[in-house]
C-alpha cells in the first residue's frame, strides 16, 4: 500500500470527464478516457509477458504520447521505469541498459537501426515494443507494436495490490561522469504534491486528497515539457499535470530547436504552461518573440517552470513583456532530489539571478558539518531531508557520498553550493564537482557565467578551469556568440565580480553543444580549450 502512482493515475481517470484530452501532439489527442485504457492494456501485456515486479522498463524516444503511456504502464505494472538519453552514443547506451538491468525497452522507429546494433549485446531485454509511425508494422525483427499492445483488451484496472516502495529511475545527465540510476521510491512523490499544495494552493500529498482536489476542481492545465522526458525537469512536471488531470502537449522535434515552431503550438493548442531549462531554451524563445511582433497573443499562459541551470533575470523579464499574466517560476533541484528552492517573478514581482527561499526540509551546510550561518557569506552544499530517494542503483559509494546522516537526520546532497543571506534566502553559486579552484579560491563556472551571457552578442557561455604554473588552475571562458576585444569584455566582467573570477584566456565556438534538456557538458569544453590552448590533458 501507500503512496503508489499507478494508483494515483488509476484513480485520476475516474475523477475526470474522460473526454478531456490527457494527451495532445500535433494535430491528435489522446482523452482521459483513452490514455487510461491504452495504458491499462499496456501494463497487462507486459506482465502477461513473463515481466515481473522490479524489473526494469526502458524508455528510449523523443516526447511523444506513447512516452507519457510507457511511463503510466510502468507504474501500473510495478516495473521500474528509467529515462534513456536518446543522444547518446551505442557505447553509452550499452552501459545504461546493461547497468539499469533493462528487460523492457519501448523505442521508436526512429531508433530502431540502434537498436538493431544494440540487441546481440542486451542479454537481459527480454521484451522489445517499438513505436511506429501510424498504421506501420515494427522494423525491429521481433519487436511488439506498442499501438497493438496499447488497442489488445478491454481497458479495465489491473486490479493489482500495489505499494509506495515501488521505484522509478531518473538517470543523472553524466556530464560529470558515467550517468547513475538514482532511485526514487513512488513514496517520495508525496514532497513534490507538497510543494505543488504551496503553489497552487491545492494538496496533492495522497491519492485521496489528489482525487478530492480534482473532482472539485478540474485541472485545466495544459502542461508543454519543451524539454525532453528524459529529462528530470520534463518528466516531473508532466507527471505533476498528469497526476492532477490536466494534459501534456508534445511536438515533433527536428535536429535543432525551432522557437517559432515551439510558439506555434502553445497558441494552436492553448498551452498554459510550460518547462524549459533556463536560458538555452528562454533566449531563443525570446529572440522569436521579439523577431515576430504582434504574431503570438499569449495572454493565457499561466506559467513556465525552469530548473536543472540558471535562469537569469533579463530574460524573464523580456518573456513577460509578450506573457504579462504568467508566473516565471525558477525551481532549484536536481535528478537526486526537488524542492531546494524556488523563485517566482512575474510582472511588478522582480527576483535576482539566482536567489531562492529555501524549500521545505533544507539546510545549507558548511563542509565540516555546521549549518551556514545566514549573512555570514560562507558557502555551503545544499542539503534535502525528508522523503528523498533511496540512492544510487548499484553503487553504494557514490550513494553514501551523497545521501549523508547529519545531526542524525538523513539528507541528500547532490554537491550544490549557496549562501545564505541575512533574510534566509539562498544565492546558488554552482555545482561543486565544476567548481575552480585558483591561487586558493574556489570560483563557481555558473556564476562567472551569468555575467558573461549578460553582455549584448553573447548567445551562451561555459567556464572551465584549466592547468596553469602560475594559478594551479586558470579560470578560462568558451564563448558562443560575436567576438570583442580581450580586455574590453574582462573589464565589463570585472565590474560584476572580483578579480580572481575574472577569466584569463576567453576562447570561442560556434556551438557550445549543450545537450537536448540544456545541460553543459563540462567534460567536452574542457578537452576543446586544452586542446585549443596546446595544454596536455
Amino acid at each position: 500500500m501507500g503512496y503508489s502512482l499507478g494508483d494515483v493515475l488509476d484513480g485520476v481517470a475516474t475523477a475526470v470527464d474522460p473526454a478531456a484530452p490527457a494527451l495532445i501532439h500535433n494535430d491528435r489527442t489522446v482523452t482521459w478516457g483513452e490514455f487510461d485504457k491504452r495504458s491499462n492494456n499496456l501494463a497487462r501485456e507486459i506482465l502477461a509477458r513473463g515481466i515481473e515486479t522490479g524489473d526494469k522498463n526502458a524508455v528510449y524516444m523523443r516526447n511523444c504520447p506513447e512516452y507519457c503511456e510507457a511511463i503510466s504502464a510502468a507504474f501500473k505494472s510495478r516495473t521500474v521505469h528509467l529515462n534513456v538519453n536518446f543522444r547518446y552514443t551505442p557505447e553509452e547506451l550499452i552501459y545504461i541498459f546493461d547497468n539499469s538491468d533493462a528487460t523492457v525497452v519501448f523505442f521508436s522507429t526512429e531508433f530502431a537501426p540502434q537498436m538493431e546494433e544494440l540487441r546481440p549485446k542486451l542479454s537481459k531485454v527480454k521484451l522489445y515494443i517499438e513505436v511506429t509511425p501510424e498504421g506501420a508494422a515494427p522494423s525491429l525483427e521481433g519487436a511488439l507494436s506498442h499501438e497493438e499492445l496499447a488497442t489488445s483488451g478491454d481497458g479495465a484496472p489491473l486490479g493489482i495490490e500495489r505499494s509506495g516502495d515501488d521505484l522509478f529511475f531518473l538517470y543523472t545527465g553524466g556530464t560529470t561522469g558515467m550517468p547513475k540510476a538514482v532511485m526514487w521510491p513512488h513514496e517520495t512523490f508525496r514532497q513534490i504534491g507538497a510543494a505543488q499544495a504551496l503553489v497552487l494552493e491545492k494538496d496533492y500529498s495522497t491519492v485521496e486528497s489528489t482525487l478530492a482536489e480534482i473532482r472539485k476542481d478540474p485541472s485545466v492545465t495544459r502542461l508543454m515539457p519543451v524539454c525532453p522526458l528524459m529529462h528530470g525537469t520534463g518528466l516531473f512536471t508532466s507527471l505533476g499535470s498528469m497526476f492532477s488531470g490536466g494534459a501534456v502537449v508534445t511536438m515533433d522535434a527536428g535536429k535543432g530547436f525551432d522557437a517559432e515552431a515551439l510558439w506555434d503550438t502553445v497558441v494552436k493548442n492553448r498551452v498554459n504552461a510550460m518547462a524549459i531549462v533556463g536560458d538555452a531554451f528562454a533566449k531563443p524563445m525570446l529572440k522569436a518573440l521579439r523577431e515576430n511582433p504582434g504574431r503570438y497573443n499569449l495572454d493565457h499562459m499561466a506559467s513556465v517552470t525552469s530548473s536543472g541551470v540558471m535562469w537569469s533575470r533579463d530574460v524573464k523579464l523580456g518573456l513577460l513583456e509578450f506573457m504579462p499574466n504568467a508566473m516565471l517560476v525558477d525551481s532549484f533541484g536536481a535528478s537526486e532530489a526537488v524542492g531546494f528552492g524556488m523563485s517566482v517573478m512575474a510582472n511588478g514581482l522582480e527576483t535576482q539571478t539566482a536567489k531562492f527561499a529555501i524549500g521545505d526540509n533544507c539546510k545549507v551546510f558548511a563542509e565540516d558539518g555546521r549549518e551556514v550561518v545566514p549573512g555570514s557569506g560562507e558557502p555551503g552544499f545544499i542539503a534535502r531531508g525528508g522523503n528523498i530517494p533511496l540512492g544510487y542503483f548499484k553503487d553504494k559509494e557514490k550513494s553514501d557520498a551523497t545521501f549523508k546522516t547529519v545531526n542524525g537526520e538523513r539528507y541528500a546532497i547532490p554537491g550544490d553550493w549557496c549562501t545564505v543571506e541575512e533574510d534566509g534566502t539562498i544565492t546558488l553559486l554552482g555545482r561543486g564537482s565544476v567548481c575552480i579552484n585558483s591561487a586558493g579560491e574556489k570560483i563557481y563556472p555558473e556564476e562567472v557565467e551569468e555575467v558573461i551571457k549578460s553582455i549584448d552578442g553573447i548567445r551562451d557561455a561555459l567556464v572551465v578551469g584549466v592547468p596553469d604554473e602560475k594559478w594551479g588552475n586558470a579560470v578560462v571562458a568558451v564563448i558562443e556568440g560575436d567576438e570583442m576585444d580581450f580586455e574590453e569584455m574582462r573589464g565589463i566582467i570585472k565590474k560584476h565580480l572580483a578579480g580572481y573570477k575574472v577569466p584569463k584566456q576567453i576562447l570561442y565556438k560556434e556551438s557550445l553543444g549543450r545537450a537536448p534538456n540544456g545541460k553543459a557538458d563540462y567534460k567536452a569544453i574542457t578537452s576543446y580549450a586544452l586542446e585549443t590552448l596546446g595544454i596536455a590533458n
